[in-house]
């Protein structure tokens, strides 16, 4: 993984220049994003909260006008990819290069004359981490692409634009939560999502006036969302959907929850995950609720009863997730749960400030004895959503 940082703009532009002999027309950036809760409601049409992380995807690009697309990264091995614009097919590229060649084949499908690009990306995103890495990728390639073609296309619009290129291009089943994050989160807020309409509130979570931290602990398991765990989650929630007689599980009230789950009989499989579902989008505006009425310290055990519910209803948790909540919460953190799709990645955990190096230690104590993978752990702050750098 690249260690450039948005200050490191001239540097990817400098990379873009040896690449391909010109200045770039431009630099952006896009985060990768933490899911502080609402984990698989997006695509139930549900509630999700995630905030952007410091850790970009940072591109230099300059447009073309002859159909070609040419994609290099810092961070894999190898040459100068070049694709034809006019060729672009879904599910042809198993690489890297499907997520910015996707995020090109969206938009000429929607009918914008994209004719081409050059491209050089760097990211600290982690990669495998649940932390959005490829939402990053994407979103930072429409962001330019929307700018150097004046295509006026918004925020929600290019995460439209950019699920759609992960769903129907790369082939993985993911919702809208991931890109909407990078295209809008702001610095020092949460974002409040309505998958359903893509309404959004900004709420306010700055951790470090009120003496917390939270701390995201990278377990190192690598997780694929195009693999079929996750495809055969979200087609378990559309048959209980179905089931129930409902467009999506978002329109299942939490007070209907039991009788909903009666009317669905002796299905064990789809009682797990229409529990999780709704009760997630409760805890979700629970969060909400304690934010803005200043309970800040109490969505720790919010988050924690998100990973017992991950854990045992989704059934989607490994045992380094639950290691790192398990002794996060024994060493005195105020919460804990996995994030992300799930099957590895990282887990957050809120703390005191005054607790987070024996958290820490804790954690990481804890993986040597178990004989996991050293994690790699570090703070969460909000930070801004997709934007130009120069």
């Amino acid at each position: 993984m690249s260690e450039a940082r948005e200050t490191d703009a001239g540097v990817v532009a400098e990379r873009f220049r040896e690449l391909y002999g010109a200045d770039p027309q431009g630099v952006w950036a896009a985060p990768g994003r933490v899911n502080l809760i609402g984990e698989h409601t997006d695509y139930n049409d549900g509630f999700v909260m995630p905030f952007a992380l410091p850790h970009t995807a940072v591109a230099a690009v300059s447009r073309r006008t002859d159909g070609v697309l040419r994609l290099h990264s810092a961070d894999v091995e190898g040459g100068v990819a070049e694709l034809r614009v006019d060729a672009l097919e879904p599910e042809s590229d198993r690489n890297w290069t499907a997520y910015p060649a996707g995020v090109v084949w969206a938009l000429r499908a929607a009918g914008h004359e994209v004719t081409g690009a050059d491209v050089h990306l760097a990211s600290t995103v982690p990669a495998g981490a649940g932390l959005s890495s490829s939402a990053a990728l994407e979103v930072v390639i429409a962001l330019a692409l929307n700018e150097l073609y004046e295509l006026g296309l918004r925020g929600w619009q290019l995460a439209r634009l950019c699920q759609r290129a992960e769903n129907v291009y790369v082939g993985a089943p993911v919702g809208i939560m991931d890109q909407t994050a990078s295209a809008c989160c702001t610095a020092g807020h949460a974002l409040f999502l309505d998958t359903r309409d893509l309404s959004q509130r900004q709420i306010p979570f700055d951790l470090a006036a009120e003496g917390m931290r939270l701390l995201v602990v990278d377990t190192r398991v690598k997780h694929e969302h195009s693999t079929g765990e996750y495809g055969k989650r979200r087609a378990g929630c559309e048959k209980g959907a179905a089931l129930l007689g409902v467009d999506a599980l978002r329109d299942i009230p939490y007070d209907g929850l039991d009788a909903a789950l009666d009317r669905l009989g002796d299905d064990e499989e789809v009682r797990r995950l229409v529990r999780h579902v709704v009760t997630e989008d409760e805890r979700v505006e629970r969060v909400v609720s304690l934010l803005e009425s200043g309970g800040t310290r109490a969505i720790g055990p919010v988050l924690t009863e998100g990973h017992a519910s991950l854990r045992d209803d989704f059934r989607i948790s490994c045992p380094e997730l639950d290691l790192v909540v398990d002794t996060a919460l024994s060493a005195g953190a105020l919460g804990a749960r996995m994030t992300g799709g799930g099957f590895g990645g990282s887990a957050i955990v809120l703390a005191e400030v005054a607790d987070v190096d024996g958290v820490t230690k804790a954690v990481q104590e804890a993986f040597a004895v178990a004989g996991f993978t050293a994690p790699r752990v570090f703070e969460a702050v909000p930070s801004p959503g997709a934007r130009r750098l120069r």
